[in-house]
């Protein structure tokens, strides 16, 4: 059977709590380099490049986290056939229908790889001939999921019963059933007998069949995708879901919408070095180690030490005597947990939340559509921040009513607008934007331009921008 080019459709949603405090809501752990130079978006995106296989990818994605996106694919040198941002967050299944219809515009039949933006996969060559395979078994009207084969008694995932191999579909087997996570026994029991594989979280069908089977075991999903879809409104590179018609689909994974419903579900089981990077556990097991097992990450010394993970960003982090334990040292925050004890960060960040407190949200280093910011020290009346402002970008054209700001250039060359004046700054040159100045800050230059910004005022919130002109579209 010849098939077409496979449609990914990478989801980027999440907040990555189990890696808190590295992953935090308004920069999760897809955008982060967690355990390579480039992040978990990144090199999802790297592996369905191959043009000849795959067609442009589909991104969904959060409103908050649109342009960290746009910053991933540009960075791949990648066009997406569409970024999707949902205004709200309602789990896999509206997702994955609201990318199917969009791309069953185009394209009824179109094979969808649905893909989370949060593995790593260590052996390309059998993800492609996993694929291959689940195309096949897609083309012929199944809803594929791909079960890794599993190596130990793992009580952190779902798994998968795989039943008798289908005919004339090599490599496909009917699902028997899906299974919760399970207690260490009975993991031991599912390891023991060799007929239960690992639920990736990862599917390829038809995007018609999706739509078929959704119609039938959840209708409330599709009527809301496909209002949101028509009332969608094209923002830049973006193409926003409808809030009202989007907000009516009830939150629920496609695991349970569909696949665990359906008579059409196939796996493919498959030992392709997957990684689900949920957990610092899990980056403890794929992290290189010294000849005690440490995982060392950033500017860190052990002594007496063993089967650590201690990561530290930009500060030094000494331990002596200590065993599995993460350490985590971040400029706002640290974290020292037991690594058995991984799973339970959650609870860390719940009660972060019920306090009405940042840490969970706000990353030390801000993501901004023009680069990033990040506090360097603060008290009262005044707070010192380093501004990466991206070639070409700039922010917007604004004024401040309660501070004003010093900027000193440090690397890069600046163009800076003060009320009627337009002028440039080099490295180690100085201007001051009085406190009701129309100042807008460009990086005219092919390197990135790094500001160090002094803030003095009586009042310093991100909330305090009055905006007259925005490339961005922001209010």
């Amino acid at each position: 059977m010849t098939l077409g080019k496979i449609h990914p459709v990478i989801l980027s949603g999440g907040a990555g709590t189990r890696l808190w405090p590295l992953s935090r809501a308004l920069y999760p752990k897809q955008f982060l380099g967690l355990a390579g130079e480039e992040s978990p978006l990144e090199q999802t995106l790297a592996r369905v490049a191959d043009p000849a296989r795959f067609a442009a990818p589909l991104v969904v994605c959060n409103e908050e986290h649109r342009f960290l996106v746009g910053d991933a694919l540009r960075r791949r040198g990648a066009v997406a056939e569409a970024i999707l941002v949902e205004p709200v967050a309602r789990n896999t299944g509206p997702a994955a229908c609201t990318a199917a219809l969009k791309l069953a515009e185009r394209d009824p039949q179109a094979l969808v790889l649905l893909l989370p933006s949060d593995h790593r996969i260590a052996e390309q060559a059998r993800f492609l001939a996993a694929i291959d395979q689940a195309a096949q078994a897609a083309a012929a009207g199944r809803l594929v999921t791909f079960g890794i084969t599993p190596d130990r008694p793992e009580t952190g995932f779902g798994y998968i019963h795989c039943a008798e191999p289908l005919e004339g579909l090599p490599g496909c087997h009917r699902v028997a059933g899906f299974v919760e996570k399970p207690d260490q026994a009975t993991a031991e029991g599912y390891l023991a007998s060799g007929g239960y594989a690992w639920n990736s979280g990862m599917f390829l069908f038809a995007a018609n069949r999706l739509i078929e089977e959704l119609e039938r075991h959840a209708p409330d999903i599709v009527a809301a995708s496909r209002a949101a879809l028509a009332a969608a409104a094209t923002d830049l590179d973006f193409l926003r879901l409808d809030e009202e018609s989007f907000a009516r689909a009830p939150s629920i994974s496609i695991d349970y919408a569909v696949m665990e419903k359906t008579e059409h579900a196939a796996v493919v089981p498959a030992e392709m070095g997957w990684t689900d990077l949920g957990s610092w556990e899990t980056l403890w097991q794929i992290s290189d180690t010294d000849t005690a097992g440490n995982a060392l990450i950033g500017d860190v010394v052990a002594r007496d030490a063993r089967d650590n993970y201690l990561r530290s960003d930009g500060r030094l982090l000494a331990v002596v005597g200590v065993s599995g334990l993460v350490v985590v040292a971040l400029r706002d925050a640290v974290l020292v947990c037991a690594r058995e004890q991984a799973q339970d960060i959650r609870q860390v960040v719940d009660a972060l939340e019920a306090a009405g407190r940042q840490e969970h949200r706000l990353h030390p280093r801000v993501a901004r559509p023009w680069g990033s910011y990040e506090s360097i020290d603060a008290d009262d009346g005044f707070q010192a921040k380093r501004l990466i402002i991206k070639p070409g970008a700039s922010i917007s054209l604004q004024r401040h009513r309660h501070r004003a700001e010093h900027w000193v250039v440090v690397r890069g060359q600046a163009e800076v607008t003060r009320d009627n004046e337009v002028f440039t700054l080099e490295v180690n040159q100085s201007t001051y934007i009085p406190c009701g100045a129309v100042h807008r800050l460009r990086n005219p230059g092919t390197e990135e331009l790094h500001i160090v910004e002094v803030q003095s005022g009586d009042y310093l919130g991100e909330d305090d921008i009055e905006r007259f002109e925005d490339i961005y579209g922001r209010d």
